[in-house]
């Protein structure tokens, strides 16, 4: 990046900067009906410029509140924009969270203007408002479905871009002209954390803080307009409204919309992006898929794979990283490379990808280390909401599995006596909405954010994160208990999709366990295994041989590991369910809820610490139509081999 872009201190500044400079290079490009549209720079501008006037003229004005809800889509990201321009404040929200949870964000804010996609999210927002006396104008970008509505607080696309149309016509210098009122201190957004011990509150946070922090890290790494990104997932994650609204509109690259979740992979390898971001969840998806895919792979492709990965383990990322390698190593690995890695690479769409990173959640360093031997320039990415993301970023050539590496520049970190992570960044927030308590509880006189993360700083000046500071235990005998460091080591097992380590104040480690039921299914398939569902497959004693296999060899490797070796897991039960964001047990961005899923399950963890060998549960279950039932189990509980710590045998 060479550009001076230090006068566009407004998200709308800089976008009649990029119409201006590169108005005819791609901004946005989304997949209708098979088919890559494109939107030029120009075309956004426009088209921002024609919401902004639509609602204006429906009496949107500085200051007022503007929902967004739905899926990437050029008018949403548009209205996003086109509410900053009159000094509005967008708000976006979940598209899957059921009407419920939508209530209290839009009384919070006491939201009057709606932008949404389609039906599903029109019809959350009409069961609601009762509740929400506040809104008064819902306006929707898809019309099917929707042509015996009849509510007057409805505006459909077509009719809010005509208004603006008009509206411009009858005052030309009103956009320019609210445009200019804006100031870099001005609100940008309200971002809602996570929600992982509570109710998510409001981030708020301003225009510089978001442009100086993706200016920063598009310098850090080099960006530039040719960029490609793919926008898959919710605008509400603070994470993508970052990668997909700030820092291409810092940059001037191009984003991508995929027409569903459903086709992102496909989506991916046809757009071929070079700069790429998920969350641990994403990856480890893509990891089963291809450990899916090789479970039916003929025999001597397995045998390929598994040659050629064992040579990727060994020198894949120090290949990456440009560092010497003998000649035969990388010969081997140039052929791994034909062979394997560059056509699984391109499978996941990763092919073009220069810079990718993991952010929002720690990763296994198993499967940290999967991506890099593989070519692909993973890195992790350490952040959160009230810091408008980036707080550390691994370099290139200096990448660890086991930190989130140095600061990015105009980022100060310090500790507390208890390991807990103090950050003060120029992306600082502004406030939590209408919070005073919790922003100065989080925000202190001096600045510093307390991120509730425990961490230390390595000989290297890396930054490594720990767990949270309120998981982090002990058990009985003084063991250190970190539990998400457990949980991520047995997510790297491609059968293994969540689990809830338990251990504080116990005399030992134990855990549940849901299974991933598209890998395991295939591996039960591929065994003549019948079963009826996720219930009846979880509950098969194949499946706990195949599940206590792998704590095993968890156990196996943390005997290795002086400070964990007492914390291996003595024994486990395999959920009955999936756990999921509707029935609380994970938050919209699916982090685990442990305090709330501890509490639920509490007859399992008194069965699992009393010795007992199954145990009966019944729990109320949210369905996707907003229904609840009750379903009712007979839960199995399996002993795993645990080992002595190595340290102890050597000096036996």
């Amino acid at each position: 990046m060479s550009e001076d872009l230090s006068r566009f201190d407004t998200f709308p500044k800089l976008l009649a900067h990029h119409a201006a400079v590169r108005g005819a290079r791609p901004a946005i490009r989304n997949k209708r009906r098979g088919i890559w549209q494109t939107h030029s720079w120009s075309d956004v501008a426009r088209e921002v410029r024609r919401i902004a006037c639509g609602l204006a003229a429906l009496g949107f004005k500085r200051g007022d509140h503007l929902a967004v809800i739905g899926d990437n889509r050029p008018c949403l990201c548009a209205a996003v924009c086109a509410a900053q321009a009159l000094g509005g404040i967008p708000v976006p929200l979940y598209q899957d969270s059921p009407s419920a949870e939508l209530v209290y964000p839009i009384q919070n804010a006491e939201i009057a203007f709606a932008m949404v996609e389609d039906q599903e999210q029109v019809d959350k927002l009409i069961e609601i408002l009762p509740q929400c006396p506040s809104l008064k104008r819902i306006c929707y970008n898809e019309s099917r479905g929707m042509r015996d509505y009849t509510d007057e607080r409805l505006t459909n696309y077509e009719t809010l871009t005509s208004l603006g149309d008009d509206y411009d016509r009858a005052h030309p210098e009103f956009y320019a002209a609210q445009v200019a009122k804006g100031v870099g201190a001005d609100i940008a957004g309200i971002f809602s954390t996570s929600g992982t011990t509570g109710h998510p509150k409001g981030v708020v946070l301003t225009h510089m803080a978001l442009i100086d922090r993706a200016h920063a890290v598009a310098q850090l790494e080099g960006l530039r307009e040719t960029d490609q990104v793919l926008a898959y997932l919710s605008p509400a994650w603070i994470g993508q409204s970052v990668f997909s609204c700030a820092q291409p509109f810092v940059t001037g690259y191009c984003i991508c919309c995929p027409e569903s979740f459903e086709t992102v992979t496909s989506d991916m390898c046809e757009i071929g992006p070079t700069y790429y971001f998920a969350p641990p969840r994403v990856l480890e998806a893509l990891f089963r898929q291809v450990s899916i895919r090789m479970e039916g792979a003929s025999a001597l492709k397995r045998r390929l794979y598994r040659y050629f990965m064992r040579v990727a383990g060994r020198v894949g990322g120090e290949i990456l990283d440009g560092k010497p390698i003998g000649g035969l190593d990388r010969l081997m690995y140039a052929l791994g490379a034909l062979v394997v890695y560059e056509p699984l690479r391109d499978g996941l769409g990763m092919g073009q990808v220069r810079v990718a990173y993991v952010a929002g959640e720690a990763l296994s360093p198993d499967l940290f280390r999967f991506y890099r031997s593989i070519g692909i320039n993973l890195k992790q990415l350490y952040g959160t909401t009230e810091t408008s993301v980036f707080v550390c970023i691994q370099r290139n050539g200096q990448v660890k599995d086991d930190t989130v590496g140095p600061a990015v520049a105009g980022v100060q970190l310090n500790f507390t006596s208890r390991r807990e992570l103090l950050v003060r960044s120029p992306g600082m927030f502004k406030e939590y909405y209408k919070n005073p308590q919790a922003t100065a509880e989080a925000k202190d006189a001096e600045g510093w954010f307390h991120t509730g993360d425990a961490g230390f700083i390595d000989a290297d000046g890396h930054l490594k994160i720990l767990d949270r500071v309120q998981d982090i235990g002990r058990l009985n005998d003084g063991t250190l208990f970190a539990p998400k460091y457990l949980e991520n080591k047995l997510k790297s097992y491609p059968y293994i999709k969540e689990v809830v380590a338990l251990g504080q104040d116990r005399d030992m480690a134990c855990a549940f366990i849901n299974i991933d039921s598209e890998a395991v299914g295939v591996w039960a398939e591929r065994r003549n295994l019948s079963y009826s569902g996720y219930a009846n497959l979880a509950s098969q004693d194949e499946v706990y041989d195949l599940i206590r296999e792998c704590v095993e060899k968890v156990n196996s490797e943390l005997a290795h590991e002086p400070e964990l070796a007492h914390s291996q897991i003595h024994r486990f039960l395999i959920l009955h369910k999936e756990l999921d964001p509707d029935d609380g047990e994970l938050t919209r961005t699916r982090k685990l809820r442990r305090r709330h899923v501890v509490e639920k399950y509490a007859t399992l963890v008194d069965a699992i610490y009393s010795g007992k060998q199954t145990s009966h549960v019944t729990l109320e279950v949210r369905y996707e139509d907003g229904r609840t039932g009750s379903i009712s189990a007979d839960l199995k509980i399996r002993d795993a081999k645990t080992f002595p710590p190595v340290a102890a045998r050597k000096s036996a």
